[in-house]
């Protein structure tokens, strides 16, 4: 119910909410009224049998008109519900979805939430099919909901009417029990939706299982896609078959549970939705064959039970429906909880103090990072870097040059010591792979700002100056840059944002030492004349030639006698943080 109560409360703070109310007020109004002539609509099978039953044709016709008269207003209500009824799907849709954007995309949590475990695998899943799937599902079932509601507690009314005149005669005396139909309806619907219930049950777990494996199935599949040229000249295509066959096999074990599942709730559902053809029959048969109701008011008895009926087994008929609901509900209210608590403190894993810098600078005091293989810590415990400053700092291999890296961003708070930072606005950072937005080339080399705002001249400029002059044509083409272009290209790139960005301080992860020679020669040179006044902050693996960096630190790794820092990422949960 927590669950329940927090896609409610956070529906209920949707920005949109007055469209989606409206929507839901429209709905309700064209159930009621449906319900309303549906109630008519009954209570007009009463004189049409009778004139049926007395072979009168002029109030046979008569009675055809009166059905014309119900029936076109019950079709165009019928038009206007199915529409309302998708565009509440559209709502809900576009309010989960993007609630749940705007909180994965928070700054820095898309990041930490790969450490997360496994409510974080496959992120695309949750903000994709499983919010699309609990939209449409939560609409489906809301509207039957209502609408079966609405129908029970309306033909209640005409059913327990007609059971007045449904008398049994046992040995010459007469036996009438109020609401006699009513409590037949009850007793049908109940004991179907219990032995639904009993057998369905298990649906809500095996959901929840074939999700996640469809979910690694997809992943698997764009690893592949993404990697194909790895493959192709690895000659690892058997080797990937296998692994995706393998992986298939999980899907596929988890849909032969569910089937196993679903026919064993068909045997229920489908056994009493056809004995409802003749149940009613034979509740009211005993009053018909006394003569207490007429064919007319025998068949308008049976509408009513029947609607009564079907109105009971809307849980019956949707148990596996809502198995599939409260399942994907699941997976959605686990996944925004853990996008809310993965900023928090856990108090467990210490937490680097993150400060502003009083006079806009950059400090360390005692500053290390832990991970769950050991520490990472600066071998200088006090380090003031002013504005314009060039500092380098040295790690071998696997030391926690990276995660010392993304600390500096933000976005490894586990730790321990003081890091004061400049304004985060005029912070940019180069990690070892640049990220290549989709679109065309300038919104690349714009990015994060918007490209309308960047004048081609200034892109032009920046593309020379970083030796990719010949990328010029390709501006407004909109291409996979990360594919098209060698990794040497895409840093260059990085470093082409810079002089169009202009930050104050930079931030680098080894991204310099990846470019050959002279294009190192060429970035080397823009830190000296268009970017002189900005501070760079370079991690390395290996010292640089004098006369660029004034002061190099050291970073060590130190074994953690035990750590309470976040696990290291599965093998999904690695690929989706790169």
């Amino acid at each position: 119910m927590s669950q329940i109560g927090l896609f409610l409360q956070t529906l209920g703070a949707a920005k949109d909410k007055q469209a989606f109310a409206l929507l839901a007020a429209g709905i309700v109004l064209v159930i009621v009224a449906t319900t309303g002539l549906q109630i008519r609509l009954n209570a007009w099978n009463q004189p049409f049998y009778d004139a049926l039953a007395q072979r009168n044709a002029a109030d046979f016709v008569r009675q055809l008109l009166v059905f014309a008269m119900i029936a076109g207003p019950l079709l165009a209500l019928n038009v206007a519900q199915t529409w309302l009824h998708e565009m509440v799907k559209v709502r809900l849709r576009s309010w989960l979805t993007g609630d749940l954007i705007a909180e994965w995309l928070q700054p820095g949590r898309a990041y930490r939430l790969v450490w997360a475990g496994g409510v974080a695998v496959n992120p695309d899943q949750r903000l994709h099919e499983d919010s699309r799937h609990l939209a449409e599902l939560s609409a489906d079932l809301g509207v039957g909901l209502l609408q079966s509601g609405l129908l029970l507690l309306s033909f209640v009314g005409v059913l327990w009417l007609l059971s007045e005149d449904v008398v049994f005669v046992l040995q010459g005396r007469s036996l009438a029990i109020p609401g006699y139909m009513v409590w037949c309806a009850l007793l049908y619907a109940a004991t179907a939706s219990w032995l639904s219930w009993r057998v369905g049950r298990p649906l809500i777990g095996l959901n929840d299982e074939r999700y996640a494996q469809e979910a690694e199935l997809r992943f698997a599949l764009v690893r592949v896609s993404e990697n194909a040229d790895g493959i192709a000249l690895g000659a690892g295509e058997a080797d990937e078959r296998q692994r995706l066959q393998q992986e298939l096999d999980q899907v596929l074990t988890a849909m032969r549970r569910i089937v196993g599942a679903v026919t064993r709730l068909t045997w229920v559902t489908s056994g009493y939705g056809w004995f409802a053809l003749v149940a009613p029959i034979l509740v009211a048969a005993p009053a018909y064959f006394t003569g207490s109701l007429t064919f007319g008011n025998l068949m308008m008895a049976v509408g009513a039970f029947l609607q009564v009926q079907q109105a009971l087994r809307w849980f019956v008929d949707n148990f596996g429906r809502i198995a599939d609901w409260r399942a994907t509900l699941g997976r959605i209210a686990d996944f925004r909880e853990a996008l809310l608590r993965i900023d928090g403190h856990d108090g467990q894993t210490d937490r680097i103090e993150i400060l502003d810098h009083p006079a806009g600078g950059l400090a360390f005091d005692h500053l290390a990072v832990t991970t769950a293989a050991g520490r990472a810590a600066l071998t200088e415990t006090q380090v003031e870097i002013a504005p314009g400053d060039r500092i380098l700092i040295l790690g071998r291999p696997g030391s926690g040059k990276s995660t010392l890296f993304r600390a500096f961003a933000g976005l490894w708070p586990w730790g321990t010591g003081r890091l004061l930072l400049p304004p985060r606005d005029s912070m940019m950072f180069l990690p070892q792979r640049p990220y290549m937005p989709l679109g065309p080339l300038r919104a690349a080399l714009s990015y994060p700002a918007d490209p309308a705002g960047v004048g081609d001249d200034a892109l032009v400029a920046a593309l020379d100056r970083t030796g990719l002059g010949y990328l010029v044509p390709d501006l407004d083409s909109t291409r996979r840059w990360d594919r098209e272009l060698s990794m040497d290209e895409q840093q260059r790139v990085a470093f082409a944002r810079l002089l169009l960005h202009k930050p104050r301080w930079v931030f680098i992860d080894e991204a310099i030492d990846l470019l050959d020679e002279d294009h190192r020669r060429i970035v080397l040179a823009i830190f000296r004349k268009e970017l002189a006044d900005a501070a760079v902050i370079s991690i390395g693996r290996r010292a640089a030639r004098p006369g660029f960096y004034a002061r190099t630190l050291h970073l060590s790794r130190y074994p953690a006698a035990k750590s309470h820092a976040p696990r290291s990422p599965s093998r999904s949960e690695s690929d989706a943080a790169a």
